[in-house]
């Protein structure tokens, strides 16, 4: 079996050098559609990023009654932490909304003289809400909603946020949806492309494969110098690509650093090198291998 193997790996190595052309030109399919995949993967990533931060910045804020007792407002608070769909509430009194209104509007003499002049604090305490998800705001509404908490909430500010809350969904929906679509529909042109491109490295082959037949040689001894070749293409073309897409994001990193701070996806590469650069290879080697296997037993008939 070891005998088998050897002259099996040493077939495939030769094949691999004296199809250099063809191999080159497959190791150049394979590298351009790991180099597209990671890329929409890390696309995704990006975009993924953006949508969360976006997310962070749209909440749903609870008013109350001049007259609430701040008591029943720490109550309702303590309720919300308690479901599963909040992931914050932050309590603002009545004299935090007053100083941050003041800070927000530094240079309106008037308006702040108006609000002095009142004698009184005119504004409500509140609650502001982030849920762990944008499409858990309905839920939470719903909620806010009940009989019980009428007599203290003076509004909730949901259908105003409504809107966007449902855009943002709809982006998050439309963007996953299309990744996915993207990336199904590279995987298959890309293995096309592989396919054929190793279909013409096995036809430049077939009277050494027919006369391997013709003394004997099994399907598997004829199949494993090819597969030994798509092997030695995903890893090579993964290699490749791996470096095109590190140096890609040496390059466009620090550039979306600096536009949106919240996003460093130097860091992400680098905190998810090797399991990037596995399942790179892994995909690399199983488009060759693949495609390889498929191309001899469609068009060989072996």
């Amino acid at each position: 079996m070891f005998v088998k193997l050897s002259r099996i790996i040493k077939s495939g190595l030769i094949n691999f050098w004296r199809n250099g052309w063809l191999s080159a030109a497959t190791i150049l399919i394979i590298t351009i559609s790991l180099v597209t995949w990671t890329s929409v993967f890390l696309s995704n990533v990006v975009l993924t990023s953006v949508l969360n931060v976006l997310s962070e910045k749209v909440d749903v804020s609870v008013y109350f009654n001049l007259n609430a007792k701040e008591s029943d407002i720490l109550t309702l608070k303590s309720k919300l932490e308690g479901l599963g769909e909040v992931a914050n509430v932050e309590y603002i009194s009545r004299d935090q909304a007053l100083k941050i209104f003041k800070s927000r509007h530094t240079g309106d003499e008037v308006l702040l003289k108006s609000v002095d002049e009142l004698g009184d604090n005119p504004l409500e305490a509140s609650l502001n809400i982030l849920a762990k998800d944008s499409t858990q705001y309905t839920a939470i509404n719903s909620f806010l909603n009940q009989d019980q908490f009428k007599n203290v909430v003076s509004k909730i500010n949901y259908t105003e946020n409504k809107l966007v809350i449902d855009r943002l969904n709809n982006i998050i929906r439309v963007l996953r949806e299309s990744g996915f679509l993207a990336g199904v529909i590279l995987a298959f042109i890309a293995f096309l492309v592989a396919f054929n491109t190793v279909r013409l490295a096995i036809y430049s082959s077939r009277e050494e494969i027919t006369v391997m037949k013709l003394v004997g040689a099994s399907n598997r001894f004829v199949r494993g110098p090819f597969l030994i070749e798509g092997v030695l293409h995903g890893a090579i073309a993964s290699a490749f690509s791996f470096a095109v897409v590190v140096s890609g994001i040496g390059f466009i990193g620090p550039k979306l650093l600096s536009f949106i701070p919240e996003i460093n996806l130097v860091n992400y590469v680098g905190s998810n090198f090797w399991s990037l650069l596995f399942f790179q290879t892994l995909g690399g080697v199983a488009l060759g291998v693949f495609s390889s296997w498929f191309a001899m037993r469609k068009y060989l008939k072996i």
